[in-house]
């Protein structure tokens, strides 16, 4: 039975090595010059055709607050409506809020490489759906890591829209970019609350919208 993200009683591979966040993590790897983050102008949709459609992009406009700048159509269909603009926040409930804000600074000040264990809100009409983030710094056009990609990876219907999340787990990897021994990654699971089993990846076809600024 897998409790967490390091294979732990898993009998098996850690569940981020297969699927599209890890294909958007591979791609992003790639764009790295040494330990420099990736800068943003080097994207090019092409090379993560199989994610696009769950991922995006977000700008950090405050401590702890990020808006969509690009988002996939799968948040479409999440929220019922386009997010481009919006506030990262609208996605998760309340009582989430206030810990997304937290390790959203983390992701840009550190910089680190989030990843929550997501578990949607159930209501009539709404079946069970949990899902995976990854958050992924990078480096703006001034050279400031003011930037993230990020792949929403979903394990269920999303049923009667507008569904909001729970985070049942989350783990914080700093991001070497300096000498040195790599940083320790940490995980934090909510007290009581179950993990989900890894998302598989869906079939769909790629569109991603660009919103410049």
């Amino acid at each position: 039975m897998t409790t967490g993200w390091n294979g732990r009683n898993s009998g098996g591979p850690d569940p981020l090595n297969s699927g599209m966040i890890a294909g958007l993590r591979a791609y992003w790897e790639a764009l790295r010059e040494g330990d420099m983050l990736p800068r943003r102008d080097r994207v090019d949709p092409r090379g993560i055709v199989g994610a696009l459609e769950h991922s995006f992009l977000i700008e950090r406009i405050a401590p702890g607050i990020a808006r969509f700048r690009i988002a996939g159509m799968v948040f479409n269909d999440l929220m019922s409506m386009d997010i481009r603009g919006m506030p990262m926040s609208c996605l998760f409930l309340g009582d989430a809020r206030d810990r997304l804000q937290l390790d959203l600074e983390r992701v840009f000040r550190t910089p680190s490489i989030l990843t929550l264990d997501l578990l949607a809100e159930r209501h009539l009409g709404r079946a069970p759906l949990r899902g995976r983030i990854q958050l992924l710094p990078m480096l703006n056009a001034q050279g400031d890591s003011s930037l993230a990609i990020g792949c929403l990876d979903l394990d269920g219907p999303t049923g009667r829209a507008p569904r909001r999340f729970s985070i049942t787990a989350t783990k914080l990897e700093p991001v070497q970019t300096g000498a040195g021994p790599a940083p320790v990654a940490t995980e934090q699971p909510q007290p009581g609350a179950a993990l989900p089993p890894p998302p598989r990846a869906k079939p769909g076809v790629p569109y991603l919208r660009l919103v410049k600024s």
